[in-house]
């Protein structure tokens, strides 16, 4: 985990997961130098998030590919403190390069076509739940966006474009006052 907590190691494993590409092209992606690129990328295979592919050509450069379809992470109580800290560490950058993400398309609605915008927006809504309805939710919500998968549907419409649906499930208050809440037996609204 913690070899994925760096923001452009989340971009390039984000342009990885739809094309194949050299430590100088993911450069491009990432605003960094090739050499800076390389140094990430081997530490992402060493991990083995990314390897390599076959050549292209004369074998002279270094393709990579991004082998699994995206990663799913959670923390247990039972985990050691040093896994604890990477996993929020790693939530932490992937929580920033989202919110990077939907800002940049928030802000450019209106330069794209109209069919594509509409489709845009951020739904909050606070919703009251158990802890066992909570998990439901997030199942629920993950099979349905699985349908919707690129493995789910390897012949997309034409049309069809690569879209990040982000959703986050936490409690409205905050930490102090959520454990408060858990001794009374009406919910805060």
């Amino acid at each position: 985990m913690r070899a994925v907590a760096h923001p452009a190691r989340i971009t390039i494993l984000q342009h990885l997961q739809d094309h194949e590409a050299t430590a100088t092209e993911c450069a491009e992606i990432v605003g960094l130098s090739p050499s800076a690129t390389s140094y990430h990328l081997r530490a992402l295979a060493k991990v083995g998030m990314v390897e390599e592919a076959p050549s292209r050509g004369d074998g002279r450069e270094r393709v990579w590919r991004y082998p699994a379809r995206g990663f799913y992470f959670n923390v247990d109580d039972d985990d050691s403190s040093d896994t604890i800290s990477a996993a929020l560490a790693l939530m932490d950058v992937v929580l920033e390069v989202d919110a990077a993400m939907a800002r940049q398309w928030v802000g450019r609605r209106l330069d794209i076509p109209k069919e594509w915008s509409d489709g845009l927006g951020v739904h909050r809504i606070q919703v009251i739940v158990t802890a066992a309805e909570l998990v439901e939710l997030q199942t629920t919500i993950a099979k349905m966006l699985d349908g919707y998968s690129r493995e789910s549907r390897p012949d997309a419409p034409p049309g069809a474009r690569k879209v990040v649906s982000m959703f986050r499930a936490f409690p409205a208050d905050p930490p102090e006052k959520f454990m408060e809440s858990e001794e009374q037996d009406e919910p805060s609204r």
